[in-house]
């Protein structure tokens, strides 16, 4: 017969297994959708090298976004598996009705704010993490990528592509320019995940910690969130082949009709930015939002303000944007004050 700790540990491993197939449909949009919207790579390729590329990233650079999450936005000692699973299963649900609607959601303001509703229903809530450094690093990053690709597009890009440089078939369609596409196809997935895979990992092995009895340090903390990055990892490319096509399709194509070396310069802006945040400060970003900052930087300084922001999809965007994360947080605190009152 199986042991209690088996099945505390079992039930919020599958919900992070769940939560992992949602990231990783809403993380195909920032990887792949450049490549698939400009032609370079078939559809069923995407799913294999996204998973691929999200594992290794989170076993290399992981670290320091995983203790963010793990430890620092909430008192490690909370995380019991009752508590975990509330988290990652709030979690999971936002981003469901996100890929539901095919709209790419971020995972990390989602998990940000779910363990902040844990830390501030137990009046433990760190303000200063999160609305000195987090929050204003998810303002600050979109941005920087909007003006680069902003500028790059209006004075290097559309210049260049007036001379006919970039117009020219055998630009377009040289071996150098698909193999820049897809290595920074494989460069942004690689990005996420040294970032999102924490968001379902790190809960995950703090709570294995506490579960288990093993003392709370650098060392074991890491050596569970290896193991936990195994398991939860490879469900990053489940979701893709589950969700990732709607999502790819309106990013990729509906936006804005990408040129080739529009998707590199994107791919490569955000990636860069999202990695920086995860290794130096280990924030909890979204790549989702610095990716359609970019292309939308590009769309605008293609085609102007005007013809970009009155889509249909880009509106709904900012919508989706505000309201995963709040259900994330409302369905975090109810259900442990559900949790409190069923016991009492």
């Amino acid at each position: 017969m199986a042991s209690p700790i088996f099945h505390h540990l079992l039930i919020p491993f599958l919900v992070a297994m769940f939560l992992a197939i949602n990231m990783g449909g809403s993380g195909t949009e920032p990887s792949f959708s450049l490549a698939f919207g400009s032609g370079v790579i078939r559809r069923n390729l995407i799913p294999g090298l996204f998973g691929i590329m999200v594992f290794l990233g989170a076993i290399i650079a992981g670290k320091s976004t995983a203790l963010t999450i793990g430890s620092e936005l909430i008192n490690p000692d909370r995380l019991d598996f009752k508590v975990t699973t509330i988290i990652l299963l709030s979690i999971a649900l936002s981003l469901f009705l996100a890929n539901l609607l095919g709209i790419p959601q971020s995972t990390s303001q989602a998990t940000v704010l779910s363990i902040s509703a844990a830390s501030f229903y137990f009046q433990e809530f760190n303000q200063n993490k999160l609305f000195l450094e987090i929050i204003p690093a998810w303002f600050v990053l979109p941005l920087i990528a909007y003006v680069v690709c902003y500028f790059t597009g209006k004075y290097i890009y559309n210049p260049l592509r007036k001379k006919g440089v970039f117009l020219s078939a055998s630009v377009n369609n040289h071996l150098v320019v698909k193999v820049l596409i897809i290595a920074t196809s494989l460069y942004v997935a690689f990005s996420i995940g040294a970032n999102n895979v924490a968001n379902a990992a790190g809960p995950i092995a703090v709570m294995s910690i506490n579960e288990l009895n093993i003392k709370f340090n650098e060392s074991n903390f890491l050596l569970i969130i290896i193991l936990s990055t195994l398991l939860v990892a490879p469900n990053f490319g489940i979701g893709s082949s589950l969700f990732g096509y709607k999502i790819v399709k309106h990013t990729g194509k509906d936006i804005i009709m990408l040129g080739k070396i529009e998707a590199v310069i994107i791919a490569f802006v955000s990636a860069s930015l999202l990695l920086v945040a995860s290794i130096f400060k280990g924030i909890p970003s979204s790549l989702v939002q610095v990716n359609v900052a970019a292309i939308l930087g590009i769309g605008v300084a293609k085609l102007g303000a005007k013809n970009i922001f009155k889509k249909t999809h880009v509106n709904r965007f900012f919508v989706v944007w505000i309201i995963a994360p709040a259900i994330a947080f409302l369905l975090t605190y109810f259900g442990l004050y559900l949790l409190d009152t069923l016991k009492n």
